[in-house]
């Protein structure tokens, strides 16, 4: 059972699937393009969400699962009636909250998630970004109801999108929003010594949406090598990212990269199962097993 709440209004929800479409329709742009399109919004219109958007997108948030089978929270919070805001954002009439229990793998559960309702929000024409740190925390944990046995690891503003400010601009030079890594330094066969190629147009386009997906400050953390069948996803890490209030932020990452890949294999018809088996392939010293894939038609 999982658990999502409105203006600080706790509702129980039941019935959740692990794979789910973010569209309907067969006009309905593809999990693919969604991801290729997407891009992180900081400047939002002064306009509210219209009541009947808002109710799908809550619909959707009662349906999601994650493979880890970990409870993740959502709060949905009118920014004006909860006093909310953050420096980097302008415009947002609402924030999405993501809480999770202290757990193990809850950081990758709450990445996977949370991913998969942003990318539904984004299809459905609103904006979102990735928040963990430029925020005030204990007022968004307060008005989210955290409990002492939950995180909340991030959140997102959600409105419509707006022209961007010089300021968003500037931001997204700063951390090189629009670059990311070559395919050949983040994917591998074997061991790390031979770049991954993709044996179908299914698995290129499923790890190009992994190479797209968004990360703390860009770091794009994720490394997957492909052994015996199995797709493991390694975290590369980097100083600075792990703290008591988010927990290790750049397994946040992980977990959307491997809803990525999972999405865009799920709507071409090919299943995909989590295995947590460590393949004991030499890695560098600075990266850490997460998770496997097993991939089938």
């Amino acid at each position: 059972m999982g658990v999502f709440a409105y203006a600080c209004i706790t509702i129980e929800n039941h019935g959740m699937t692990y794979i789910i479409s973010l569209n309907k329709g067969d006009t309905a742009m593809s999990v693919f393009e969604t991801i290729r399109q997407r891009r992180s919004v900081r400047t939002f219109e002064k306009k509210k969400i219209d009541n009947s958007v808002l109710e799908e997108l809550k619909e959707y948030a009662k349906q999601i699962e994650n493979p880890w089978n970990i409870e993740v929270r959502y709060v949905f919070m009118d920014a004006e009636e909860c006093g909310l805001s953050s420096p980097v954002l302008s415009g947002e009439p609402m924030y999405i909250a993501a809480l999770v229990d202290k757990t193990d793998h809850a950081e990758e559960a709450a990445g996977y998630a949370f991913e998969k309702l942003m990318l539904k929000a984004v299809s459905m024409g609103l904006g979102t970004v990735w928040i963990g740190g430029t925020m005030k925390r204990e007022l968004f944990e307060t008005a989210c109801g955290k409990t002492d046995q939950e995180r909340m690891p991030c959140i997102t503003p959600l409105g419509i999108p707006a022209k961007m400010s010089f300021k968003e601009k500037m931001m997204r030079k700063g951390v090189g929003a629009d670059t990311r890594m070559k395919s050949e330094k983040l994917f591998f066969s074997e061991d790390m010594n031979h770049p991954l190629k993709a044996d179908s147009m299914d698995i290129h386009d499923a790890l190009e949406a992994v190479r797209l997906a968004p990360s703390a400050v860009n770091k794009q953390p994720w490394r997957i090598i492909l052994k015996d069948g199995l797709y493991h996803f390694y975290e590369k890490h980097a100083k600075g990212y792990i703290s008591d209030a988010v927990g290790d932020m750049q397994k946040i990452d992980i977990g959307i990269a491997v809803a990525h890949f999972d999405l865009v294999l799920n709507e071409r018809g090919l299943q995909t199962e989590l295995v947590i088996s460590d393949p004991g392939i030499p890695v560098d010293e600075d990266m850490e097993y997460i998770a496997s894939v097993k991939v089938s038609r």
